[in-house]
């Protein structure tokens, strides 16, 4: 099975980061293939320019969204590893999504609505969170973002979700605690590379 990580975080030593080489090392010894695109140590740019919407509309898609889109076709997995910065994901990811999963590659506008064009893909997504998980839990918070990450992004584009993990209060867990979490990944590894 293909698995594309889509990972974003400017720390190369951050826990983020850690979670991408533990996940990818986890598939690796399971046999499956992993790609991996790190959008700030490859600088994607993350703004959508107007003439380069106005290109989607016909079909001139730029080299470098092309890649992108290229790695999305290869894989039969995608994961998205991200903190969630105000309520979201990283201005990069979000970038990389308005982009990469554009009209006519994600999905498409017909007579009859929007028509998603990603249903051979399945996505997981890991996020780390600064708060305690009470506090996302009992404001309602994690119920909101799965609707605006899982459902109006992925769901809209007709992928099926397979999953979203949430590390919380990572910013002050002990290292213990960070080992624990990383030691879950075997389990998610094993999981993704069945669906």
């Amino acid at each position: 099975m293909n698995h594309l990580l889509v990972y974003s975080h400017p720390n190369p030593k951050s826990f983020n980061h850690a979670i991408l080489e533990e996940l990818a090392k986890q598939l690796q010894h399971l046999g499956q293939q992993v790609h991996i695109r790190d959008l700030y140590a490859e600088n994607f740019d993350p703004v959508l320019q107007g003439k380069e919407l106005v290109g989607y509309e016909k079909g001139h898609i730029p080299d470098d969204i092309q890649q992108e889109q290229d790695h999305v076709r290869w894989a039969d997995v995608i994961v998205f590893i991200s903190p969630i910065w105000w309520g979201g994901f990283t201005s990069i990811l979000r970038g990389y999504l308005d982009r990469v999963f554009s009209n006519g590659f994600a999905y498409e506008e017909g007579p009859n609505g929007i028509k998603g064009l990603l249903s051979d893909k399945k996505v997981f997504t890991i996020n780390t969170i600064g708060a305690p998980e009470n506090v996302y839990q009992e404001s309602g918070l994690f119920d909101c973002m799965n609707k605006i990450l899982d459902e109006i992004v992925f769901q809209f584009c007709d992928a099926k979700v397979i999953g979203h993990k949430y590390f919380s209060f990572v910013v002050a867990c002990s290292e213990e605690e960070r080992k624990a979490m990383l030691s879950e990944l075997s389990a998610i590894a094993k999981f993704i590379s069945r669906v």
